[in-house]
């Protein structure tokens, strides 16, 4: 069969096939426009994972949007705005049970829920999280690390369920250490954007996840927990599945990056980036086999 005849078949899809697969394009299209970063990093995923990570962050994606700007620049209130929250958790949940949403993102985000073992324990955590960035403006050492679980920690481990299970016949239960590592790769991506993010959280929307303005922590402090949870993520990176492993580097050290510039940089002026030509870089290192950097040398 020619390369045209196949694409022609593809083509044709029709029914279910086709909104499968017009929801999965939809959340493809959503984090290319929303993070290029993380575009790349999924360019280094196999096949077999990579629409499913896609479709985890493009729910996260759209849950952040309602809780972080565009829903107020709309008209919403905050209560209207928890509303909309509510609605979209509740037919997240619906539709990993029933395998079917008229919101394509959703349909999306059920499929590989359904097929990669992603339940309401992991889901219902993620938006406890958003809803409370509705209502609390400061966090203290707790609010802080229950925050960051549901928030992050949380899409650490659907990303894991993706890696074991997706495509897979018989379903497997992660180990500890790699539960572990997952968990703790998200809560140092988030600590990092905290950081980047500070001025914008301060000043726009009026939050202190870090703890920083009451001195409940340091800079110093934040810095030394990620790049220590960084070394324990990368120390698991190899028990991966070979097709995930160079995209997990990649996004890894794009992170290990972004610490070593945050420590270089005590009071940036501007948000702290790494620049085009250094994510190439990474990627490329990460795309030959490379083992995750070392963010603490």
């Amino acid at each position: 069969m020619t390369r045209r005849s196949l694409r022609r078949r593809a083509d044709d899809a029709t029914g279910l096939e086709l909104y499968d697969r017009t929801a999965r394009d939809a959340a493809a299209t959503v984090i290319s426009r929303y993070s290029s970063s993380f575009a790349l990093a999924c360019r280094l995923l196999g096949p077999r994972p990579r629409p499913h990570v896609r479709t985890i962050y493009a729910l996260v994606r759209v849950a952040d949007e309602i809780v972080d700007g565009p829903a107020e620049a709309a008209g919403l209130s905050p209560a209207a705005a928890e509303g909309v929250l509510d609605d979209l958790e509740a037919e997240t949940l619906a539709a990993v049970e029933r395998g079917f949403s008229a919101n394509l993102i959703v349909h999306a985000f059920a499929l590989t829920a359904r097929e990669c073992g992603i339940g309401a324990d992991l889901i219902r955590p993620f938006f406890a999280s958003m809803r409370t960035d509705l209502t609390t403006r400061a966090h203290d050492d707790a609010s802080h690390d229950s925050y960051v679980y549901g928030s992050a920690e949380v899409v650490g481990l659907m990303c894991l369920q993706v890696f074991l299970n997706a495509g897979a016949e018989h379903p497997q239960t992660p180990s500890p250490d790699l539960v572990d590592g997952a968990r703790r790769l998200g809560a140092a991506f988030q600590d990092v954007n905290f950081l980047r993010d500070l001025d914008h959280d301060a000043g726009a929307l009026g939050r202190d996840y870090l703890g920083l303005t009451a001195g409940t922590a340091t800079r110093v402090d934040v810095l030394d927990r990620i790049d220590a949870d960084l070394a324990a993520a990368a120390a698991v990176v190899p028990r991966l599945p070979a097709d995930c492993r160079r995209a997990v580097t990649a996004a890894h050290d794009l992170f290990a990056e972004l610490s070593a510039r945050l420590r270089r940089e005590p009071a940036p002026t501007t948000r702290v980036r790494v620049p085009d030509v250094v994510k190439v870089r990474l990627a490329a290192r990460a795309a030959l086999g490379f083992a995750p950097r070392d963010a603490r040398a």
